[in-house]
């Protein structure tokens, strides 16, 4: 009769299964979390965007309203487009031509990937998905989906 070897190595078969088994657990476990996570980052990213971009179109009509520039017939004092605001305005009494800028560059829509932002004119309705082209009133994301609460990220 032949003893077991006290110093055997390595794992039975079925423990194996039992390791492999707690491992696709945790990773199906994980999927989804991380699913949450970048999906609260991308709002976390369109929440500052959106506040970015308006905090412009508010400066720009602040300085509007404060006669620091030329204003264009129709615009209510709201600039034509978001290129307006990175492009900048030559302002009342400068002898040089130079130019304030309100935004150093279009940011990137999270939920779409592109600088293609929906815009909305003073006069067109606040739930409205196209632009009447009057002015830049208020800038809203192109996509599609729908915020963990259930409302439209258009709606933001």
């Amino acid at each position: 009769m032949q003893g077991r070897r006290v110093s055997q190595r390595g794992m039975t078969l079925i423990e194996l299964i039992a390791a492999f088994t707690i491992l696709a657990v945790l990773t199906t476990m994980s999927v989804p979390l991380t699913r949450y996570k970048v999906r609260r980052d991308k709002e976390a990213q369109l929440r500052q965007s959106l506040k970015e971009i308006r905090h412009a179109i508010d400066a720009y009509k602040d300085a509007a309203n404060q006669n620091k520039f030329q204003i264009k017939v129709g615009t209510e004092g709201y600039p034509e487009s978001l290129q307006m605001l990175v492009d900048g305005i030559v302002m009342s009494g400068t002898t040089d031509g130079s130019k304030v800028k309100f935004l150093r560059r279009i940011p990137k829509d999270p939920m779409t990937n592109s600088t293609e932002w929906g815009m909305r004119s003073m006069k067109d309705d606040p739930k409205s998905m196209s632009w009447g082209g009057d002015n830049l009133f208020d800038v809203y994301t192109k996509s599609l989906d729908r915020a963990r609460d259930g409302t439209p990220y258009a709606e933001w």
